[in-house]
């Protein structure tokens, strides 16, 4: 039996969400581990995609196959009960064999959190990325405009990033401000290894002054990930939604990220 769930996380504390060869701890390891004293044998999982160390997920979703007979209720309370408090399942439900939670995927969202104030907060240090340079977030909307659309993605991928093509479809893009907090959303059909972060590097650098109003274009056109600036510290970056065909019947695909005004 295949079996779809929903995975919510704090990454502060995890390095990543891959198991690892040396002894660290990620997310994979704690749901794998949960679900198998849950189901009384061992489970795999699969994911839609893989996070970093450091950044959060709202809205993971896995898939794993199991032969135990186990009530949905009774997989994601037995699961929550044998993890810790920062990764928690919030459902789980029955799936067709043939749903893949990577390759089954329409698209991905994700949710990047500035706090842009002079000193940084005692409180979200883990959960923003703090910048003390005083933002124009109307220049940091503008700017990411660009981003619509097909495009070579080269210059915000990381070096090592081991995707066979950089080409990426950017389907959405908007950006909030209220006080101190600035947030911005993208969506595309998928993402480069440290894409989310690169962007986020470089619309501070437009905000600030430092480059710019036509960097992001411009980057773009370069195709050089050398010129493209530093990566954002991964605190204030959140998975928020994956996107599967309505025919999978899968709960609300994405979850709310607040911006803590």
């Amino acid at each position: 039996m295949r079996l779809a769930a929903c995975v919510e996380y704090d990454g502060a504390n995890f390095s990543g969400w891959q198991t690892q060869k040396h002894d660290v701890r990620t997310v994979q390891e704690q749901v794998e581990a949960a679900l198998s004293k849950v189901a009384n044998e061992p489970i795999s999982i699969i994911t839609a995609g893989r996070t970093d160390t450091g950044v959060h997920a709202a809205h993971q979703i896995i898939h794993f196959d199991s032969s135990a007979n186990r009530s949905l209720f009774s997989w994601c309370r037995g699961a929550n009960r044998f993890m810790a408090a920062d990764v928690r399942l919030l459902w789980v439900v029955d799936i067709e064999d043939d749903f893949h939670a990577r390759f089954a995927a329409l698209s991905r969202s994700y949710r990047f959190i500035i706090y842009n104030a002079p000193i940084q907060s005692a409180l979200y240090r883990s959960l923003a990325t703090h910048e003390f340079r005083p933002l124009d977030a109307k220049r940091m909307a503008d700017a990411g405009k660009s981003l619509l659309g097909e495009h070579d993605f080269t210059s915000f991928r990381a070096a090592g990033c081991q995707a066979h093509s950089p080409v990426r479809t950017m389907l959405e893009f908007k950006l909030g401000v209220q006080g101190n907090w600035i947030w911005f959303d993208v969506r595309a059909n998928a993402f480069l290894q440290h894409m989310v972060r690169n962007i986020a590097g470089n619309l501070i650098d437009i905000g600030s002054g430092k480059r710019n109003n036509h960097w992001i274009k411009e980057l773009l056109e370069l195709k050089d990930r050398a010129q493209g600036g530093v990566t954002a510290p991964p605190h204030g970056l959140y998975l928020t939604g994956v996107e599967y065909p309505e025919e999978y019947g899968l709960p609300s695909n994405y979850r709310t990220v607040a911006y803590w005004a």
